[in-house]
């Protein structure tokens, strides 16, 4: 059933037709943006090599950049091989042991020239040291670029304009004296979808499922286990900080965190900002639910329900 404009019809054409249109539109952004979420979320085709990550490279996919500065501190500090003066600045112990990564040969340089932990993701070297670790993660098919992780962003950002486009015509409806129920249903649910959408995940599958291997092989070193950091060492006190948080920083040395000011939290074990979930259902279905309400136009009372 074609449903013309009338004189009173917002912007020239009647709600129902704008709201079949609309909803059209956006459950094909809808559709393309869980598409590109999907394929970020699985990562790379090719098999990630199978390499044992190390503490910092744990850390970097449970908690991002500060959590593995946080894992080489820990790891740094289980040596014995920094320290922290009453100032609450740190210092070295000595030389560098051997065997050290990029990252904790960084980070005790820059606790040789006394730097405050507050500042190490802000040091020259130990940013170097990140990147290097974030690029070597990415290489792996662990973790998603920041490029692709753009690409994905760019269809919620399609969404937000259609959002803008639709709060427009509400408004519009509004001062026109229109019915815009079904107009502000429709809105409702593509805000909620466009939310779930935006958050593009830093880690692929496979980061998730080796973040999860490792969990389960280093329970131990939960801090609510009380584990012996003496008898695990340096990497066993770098690995339970990669897991669990600064709180197992606190549970090796609570004197250096504390003087540190190195703050009591805990992993959230879902990955870093953006990154847990790589789930994407319901996004599409929401949409199309909407288009359900008023698909044949007879039943918005007067052709009126999108404004």
């Amino acid at each position: 059933m074609i449903v013309h404009a009338a004189s009173g019809d917002t912007w020239g054409v009647s709600g129902p037709t704008f709201l079949r249109f609309y909803l059209v539109a956006a459950a094909l952004v809808v559709a393309v943006a869980v598409y590109h979420r999907v394929r970020l979320a699985a990562g790379s085709t090719t098999a990630p090599t199978a390499d044992a990550l190390g503490p910092q490279q744990v850390a970097y996919l449970n908690g991002g950049p500060r959590l593995a500065v946080h894992a080489a501190l820990g790891g740094l500090r289980g040596s014995g091989a920094i320290g922290v003066r009453p100032d609450r600045r740190l210092t070295t112990g000595g030389a560098a042991p051997t065997g050290l990564t990029p990252l904790e040969q960084a980070v005790h340089w820059a606790a040789h020239q006394h730097a405050r932990v507050a500042d190490l993701p802000k040091d020259e070297r130990v940013r170097a040291a990140l990147d290097q670790l974030r690029d070597g993660l990415e290489h792996r098919g662990l973790l998603n670029t920041d490029a692709q992780r753009a690409r994905a962003r760019l269809w919620t950002t399609l969404l937000i304009g259609l959002l803008g486009l639709g709060v427009f015509r509400f408004v519009s409806g509004l001062f026109n004296g229109q019915p815009v129920g079904y107009l502000l249903l429709t809105l409702v649910t593509l805000l909620i979808v466009t939310l779930v959408l935006r958050r593009a995940p830093a880690l692929t599958r496979a980061g998730r499922a080796a973040l999860r291997g490792v969990r389960r092989e280093h329970t131990h070193l939960a801090p609510a286990s009380a584990p012996a950091y003496a008898t695990y060492g340096a990497a066993g006190a770098a690995m339970g900080v990669a897991l669990y948080g600064t709180a197992s920083l606190w549970a090796l040395d609570p004197g250096f965190a504390e003087q540190a000011e190195i703050q009591r939290q805990a992993a959230s074990g879902s990955g870093w900002s953006g990154g847990g979930d790589g789930s994407s259902g319901g996004g599409d279905s929401s949409g199309s639910d909407g288009g359900s309400s008023c698909g044949g136009g007879g039943g918005c009372g007067g052709g009126g329900c999108g404004g």
